[in-house]
Parts: C-alpha cells; structure tokens; sequence
C-alpha cells in the first residue's frame, strides 16, 4: 500500500510523507466538515427534506474531493459552497419564485458548461493569466477573509446595525472556548509539534463537551436516510425563461471566480506554482471542479467548489493529493458516523479558520511595495474579498484595477488580452446587471 501511495500521488518528490498526508487529510476535514449539516439546514428553506440533503451534501463532496485527488493530485477539497446555498434558497426559490428542481437543472447547466470551457483551456487560461502581483493579493485576500469568517464563528466579531459589525460577548463559553483554541494552536505551532491545528480543535471539542457547551452524542454509528426525495429532479421545463439564465450565470461567475481564487490562493502559498507563476494541472483541478458541480446537481445539492478551508491541511504539511483522498473518505464516513460528526462545535473550529487566515497573509511579503500599479490592485483585492464577503467581488475589483492602472501609466504591455478581456466583462456585469 505504501508503494502505491508513492508510486500514485509522488509523496516524496512533493516533500511530504505518508503520516503528514493522512493528518493533512484530517485537518482538512475538521475544519470544513460544519458543511454537512450547515448545508441541509440552508437549502431546507427552499423546501427540500433534511435528512436526503445531509446524505446529498456527502456524496457530493466526497465524489469531488476524489476527482481532485486522482485527477489533479492536489490537496484541495471540495463541496457545496457557502453563500451559493443561500443564494440558492433565499435568492432564487423564496426570492425569485423558481422550484428547487428548476435551480437545480440551472446548477447542472452551469457545471456542464464549466466542462465544456475547462476543455477548451479557457478557465485554465485565466488561472494562469492572472499575474503574480495579483495571485499575491488574492492569498493575502482569502487569508483576511477566512480570518473574518472565524472570528464570525467563534461569536468575537458579530453584527452591529450602527457600525455594520462590533465585538461580541467575550465571557460567554463558547468565545473563551475560541480563545483557549487559539492560542493553544499558536504555541503547538511555535514549537514545531505537528498537527498543531488538529489537536486544537480535538481539545476544544472534548472541553466542551466536559462543560456541557455541546452535547454528548447519543450514538456514534447511524445509518443515513434515503437520497430518493431529491435525486435526480432537475427540472428542465423552465429553460427558456430568462429568469433561468439569469439564475445561471449567477451561479456560474460566482463559482467561476471563487474556484478561481481558492485554487491560486491555497497553491500559491505554498509554493505549488512554477517558475512562471503558473499553476501545473490547473486543468484537472478546474475539471474536478466542474465534475463535482454536475454530480452535485443530480444528487440533489447546490453548487460544488473547491474550500478556501483546504488551506488548513496544506498548513499542516499537505502537498499531494492524498490529503484530499483521507478528506473523501472522511466525508464517506461521515454518513454513518453523522452523530459524531455533529458534535465538534464552531468554537473549536474558528480557531483553526483564524490560524489559516495568518498562514495565507505570510505572502504578502512577497509583494513588491515599490510599484504602485502591481501594489494598488492588489491591496484592492485584499480590502474587498472580506469587506464585500465575496472572493468573486475580490478578484473582480482586483482584475479591473490592475489593467486600468496598467494602460492609464502606459504600461499596456504587462497586460495580456485575457486579462483586458475579464476587466471589460467585470464592467459590464456591474453596469448592466
């Protein structure tokens, strides 16, 4: 088995062993698995059954994570997005009146044509194209954003109607459960102890569990319901609606971009780039992507995309895709060991989400403070992707700053015609749409 490990995913060559893949592959896993019932619970509001949705949610995102893990051999995994299922039942079921069997067929359409696009090059062509300056923004960027969402989880940082956001009660339980997870992760890290983020998380959980913060699960083994309810019922009737595309492209830009950023920003932070800046295998990332999309639609779940949360594991030494292979079957075993599962709070695991974040803001560094317009667009793309809670808007705002401040100081030739193309489309998707 060890040989074939080797042999399969080059543990060696990529700098990595055997041991620090599996514990990778775990991290990855704690840090992310919050989706299996966060997602259920969002797109219920749009009418679909629970217990189906958790079994949906699994499924999709272990048949992604095990395309990313054979077919691109990188540590990334995969799953129903965050804000994608909000806009899915808030925005197009209870907002624009669609059935969620008529979203769903939208989300299929999306990720067939993410297919169709990952093999004419293109979507591998905008990864590559995007230029250094920028992918360093976007890390820096998503590492801010993973910070924001932890401190969100943890209870730290809560809304504020005067000032949009302010501190939240810092004596309850769970925030000083965060706190005690943080900092217990930043000394394991300091003294180089392996797993530092892991272990954090496994010792807030069972604290929690001592104080009576979280329940103690009442099994550890239950069979998953039934995927009959929503398997397969997409709806095709509404395809010559407008609202159809318009939901479409909704979710297909949004996922484009997001993919886009998590893919840059977890790889570049490592070092996975090669000497010109450009992401080996994008291609069979992009399509694992786009795989998982479709597989999610049929199986009854919004759109799949690569995790900003896989940044964890690849902090923990995860450099192949081994680390997504333990993720996938993690996420496999999840649907009889659910009840166990439930029970690792967000106090245990927005420590880990905060730690993340300061590992992705270490590129920074690397940016070239003395050039402005390679400066400016990427500070542009660092104070949007948090502010505006979008990895999309991020890369966005990013993309049209650089090319406006490249032509406007004549420097038109740092520019790539892809990179002016997505600039002009951005403008366009925000004046017309």
């Amino acid at each position: 088995m060890r040989d074939w490990l080797e042999n399969r995913f080059q543990i060696k060559a990529a700098g990595s062993d055997i041991k620090t893949e599996v514990l990778a592959g775990v991290t990855t896993f704690m840090t992310m698995a919050y989706i299996i019932f966060v997602n259920p619970n969002i797109l219920s509001n749009a009418g679909m059954p629970l217990g189906p949705l958790m079994v949906a949610t699994c499924l999709a995102s272990s048949l992604a994570t095990f395309c990313m893990a054979f077919l691109a051999n990188y540590p990334i995994a995969l799953a129903p997005g965050m804000g994608l299922n909000a806009f899915f039942a808030f925005g197009v079921v209870l907002g624009m009146g669609l059935s969620w069997q008529v979203a769903l067929a939208a989300i299929f359409v999306e990720g067939v044509l993410f297919i169709i696009l990952t093999m004419t090059k293109l979507r591998e062509s905008v990864v590559n194209d995007i230029p250094k300056s920028l992918k360093i923004g976007i890390s820096t960027g998503i590492g801010f954003f993973i910070v924001f969402i932890g401190l969100q989880n943890a209870g730290i940082i809560v809304r504020n109607d005067a000032v949009l956001v302010g501190l939240g009660n810092l004596k309850s339980p769970p925030v000083l459960l965060a706190f005690l997870g943080f900092f217990l992760m930043v000394a394991l890290e300091a003294r180089k102890i392996r797993g530092s983020i892991l272990w954090g998380i496994l010792t807030v959980s069972a604290v929690a569990m001592a104080l009576g913060v979280v329940k103690t699960p009442e099994a550890i083994v239950s069979l998953p319901p039934s995927l009959g309810p929503i398997f397969m019922k997409m709806d095709f009737s509404g395809l010559m609606s407008p609202n159809f595309w318009i939901v479409m492209f909704s979710f297909f830009f949004v996922d484009f971009f997001d993919t886009v950023g998590t893919l840059v920003g977890v790889t570049s932070r490592v070092g996975m780039l090669d000497a010109q800046g450009r992401l080996p295998r994008a291609r069979e990332a992009l399509l694992s992507d786009a795989i998982g999309t479709v597989a999610g639609a049929m199986l009854g779940t919004s759109t799949v995309t690569s995790y900003v949360e896989s940044a964890s594991g690849v902090e923990q030494g995860g450099r192949t895709g081994l680390t997504a292979l333990v993720t996938a079957v993690l996420f496999m075993g999840a649907l009889f060991f659910s009840p166990l599962v439930a029970v690792v709070p967000s106090c245990a695991t927005a420590p880990a989400l905060v730690m993340v974040g300061i590992f992705m803001m270490m590129g920074l560094k690397e940016l070239d403070f003395g050039d402005w317009t390679d400066l400016v667009p990427a500070c542009v793309a660092i104070f949007v992707m948090p502010l505006s809670y979008s990895i999309a808007h991020g890369i966005e705002f990013g993309i049209v700053s650089f090319v406006v401040l490249k032509i406007i100081t004549g420097r038109h030739r740092d520019v790539s015609p892809l990179m002016v193309g997505l600039a002009l489309l951005f403008v366009a998707k925000e004046a017309f749409f």
